[in-house]
């Protein structure tokens, strides 16, 4: 195995489209907020779109640079798991809406009605998420993510103050105090 660190300007390029991606994240979540009804629509869209263009961007140009130094194309095609990669240029599919129907307590699709495939699974998933919904959220690693999102954004935007409109009240305290330990960081010195 290559034991080769990444390029200084490969990983500093990374780095910036990772935080990029991480940014449009954040305001996902924060368009799902009540306050945000009247665009929570098309602003969650845009925004997933943009974090999945960003962080495929970061897996390209990684994958560009192992072709450049040598990776073999089936190597690649499997680091890139191309048997996962779905296009979204055909909107949504059986899979989706499946999840969808389970999600909102509707009767299975036809696509759904055969055990075992994809579609079905999905339902299932969906159905699981939506009798979760139901209870109050206490994953701490999901709170804990969202916070620190919620926090780091607020912190570089310098609106800390503003967490209190958005959140519900134990997930504003949570984020507020991610955000009172960050820093905003310094420029390098050249």
């Amino acid at each position: 195995m290559d034991s080769t660190p990444m390029p200084e300007p490969l990983r500093r390029a990374i780095h910036q489209l990772v935080s990029e991606g991480v940014q449009n994240c954040q305001e996902v979540l924060r368009y799902t907020e009540p306050d945000q009804a009247h665009t929570w629509k098309r602003m969650t869209l845009y925004r997933a779109t943009d974090a999945a263009d960003t962080m495929n961007m970061v897996a390209m140009l990684i994958a560009a640079y192992c072709r450049r130094t040598g990776v073999g194309r089936e190597s690649l095609e499997a680091y890139l798991q191309l048997e996962q990669q779905h296009d979204r240029a055909k909107g949504p599919g059986d899979g989706e809406w499946a999840h969808l129907a389970g999600l909102l307590g509707e009767e299975a699709p036809v696509s759904a009605s055969e055990p075992g495939t994809w579609a079905s699974m999905q339902f299932r998933t969906g159905q699981r998420h939506a009798t979760n919904a139901q209870q109050p959220e206490d994953d701490p690693q999901k709170l804990l993510t969202e916070a620190c999102l919620h926090g780091l954004k607020a912190k570089l935007c310098d609106d800390v103050d503003s967490l209190d409109s958005y959140l519900p009240p134990q997930m504003a305290m949570m984020a507020r105090r991610v955000a009172e330990c960050l820093e905003v960081p310094e420029p390098a010195n050249a």
